[in-house]
């Protein structure tokens, strides 16, 4: 029985369902397609996109207007399934499920977390920062010992094929969207005052929007949703009660930065065991080096006397002191910092990936080409969002 909802559950007709659903259409005539044999990572069979796509809401009347447009591409993978534009009759939940499906990206994290230390309160920022890291770290492992393909297309239309290239199983945005709001609501209550049903219909609306977004875009079947959404949930009970004992670790034991290092880069060795080149192996690297950074620049800020946290007398925090004036200060604050982490990474990338090709003599004429190559991408990846991590404590 259980087999049967699973299989029920990863049914790509029940992705397309909901796209339909939700005013998505691929071009005239796809909804009569059929599929011609096997298909691989969410791919059309052959290697070809069928000139169709999902068709009209049975029952419509007459021809709603309709916005084409064609999915977000990754510039690494020279992919053409998927490639194909698509429709949607309802801009508001293009643009709402697209801020959704950002909410477990780069762009998302790279403004959230830097507002948390910088604004809010650096203890919890770290904290969220250790569990994104392990729940991202073990969602990506993962992946790649399942090797569940994307859903199948068509039926589905892939709204986004950035990520394409990886595994399905389970959805790491998914995942990302339930542990860092649930997160975030267990390490901030009682320590800041405010409603906890504020802090409960945040966390729902949060995890609801990112998991109904990767739906919504075909990347992931309802039962990778499922997944992702209960294994986050595991991983945050198993490392909740710990959070507090790697911060710790993190900030007052001696060496702590060598063992963060080489535990950060034992972690990525063992896990990038990859059959083909993929993004995940990339996305994993750049985690696990953000996270190695921002443990070495608390470490740094600690041994410094930097430390920022507010005094245990002063707890609980309070929201009432926000002012017009302390807004401002804080976006400006985020703005400046912001553009200084964009060109700590911009410098790093042009000097790592240049030196990894002439260490290892990997041809560099193709930049997308040697990005492909573990010998430039780890590097490059570790090196670059290490020191972006660093950046951020400083």
């Amino acid at each position: 029985r259980l087999a049967r909802l699973a299989a029920h559950l990863q049914d790509p007709r029940k992705v397309a369902a909901f796209q339909r659903l939700c005013g998505v259409e691929g071009p005239s005539g796809w909804a009569g397609a059929e599929q011609r044999g096997p298909v691989a990572n969410g791919g059309p069979a052959g290697g070809q996109a069928h000139p169709t796509g999902n068709g009209a809401v049975p029952g419509a009347a007459g021809t709603p207007r309709r916005w084409r447009r064609r999915p977000r591409r990754n510039s690494l993978t020279e992919e053409e399934d998927g490639s194909q534009e698509f429709a949607t009759r309802s801009r508001f939940l293009y643009y709402l499920f697209s801020l959704g499906t950002e909410l477990g990206n780069e762009l998302f994290y790279i403004l959230f977390f830097p507002f948390c230390i910088w604004n809010v309160d650096a203890w919890l920022g770290r904290r969220l920062i250790i569990i994104w890291v392990w729940v991202m770290y073990l969602g990506q492992c993962t992946k790649d010992v399942i090797r569940w393909p994307r859903p199948a297309s068509p039926p589905v239309v892939k709204l986004e094929v950035f990520y394409n290239s990886e595994y399905s199983m389970p959805s790491t945005h998914a995942m990302s969207g339930t542990a860092i709001p649930l997160a975030l609501l267990l390490l901030s209550y009682g320590r800041w005052q405010y409603p906890l049903m504020f802090g409960l219909i945040l966390a729902f609306c949060w995890c609801s929007l990112v998991c109904c977004s990767r739906i919504y875009m075909g990347m992931h079947s309802i039962l990778d949703v499922i997944a992702g959404f209960l294994y986050a949930i595991l991983i945050l009970v198993v490392f909740h009660p710990v959070v507090d004992l790697i911060d710790n670790f993190n900030l007052t034991y001696k060496y702590a930065p060598l063992i963060i290092i080489s535990l950060h880069l034992a972690l990525g060795i063992f896990s990038f065991t990859l059959d083909t080149w993929s993004t995940s192996r990339g996305d994993t690297a750049q985690i696990l080096g953000c996270g190695a950074g921002v443990a070495c620049g608390s470490h740094v800020n600690y041994i410094l006397g930097l430390q920022l946290d507010p005094p245990p007398h002063s707890l609980p925090l309070s929201l009432s002191s926000l002012t017009v004036t302390v807004f401002g200060k804080a976006i400006l604050r985020l703005l400046i910092g912001v553009i200084i982490l964009l060109l700590t990474k911009v410098a790093m990338k042009k000097a790592t990936i240049p030196l990894a090709c002439q260490i290892f003599r990997i041809p560099h004429d193709d930049v997308r080409r040697a990005r492909q190559r573990m010998e430039v991408e780890l590097p490059y990846r570790y090196i670059t969002y290490g020191m972006v991590g660093f950046s951020l404590m400083m």
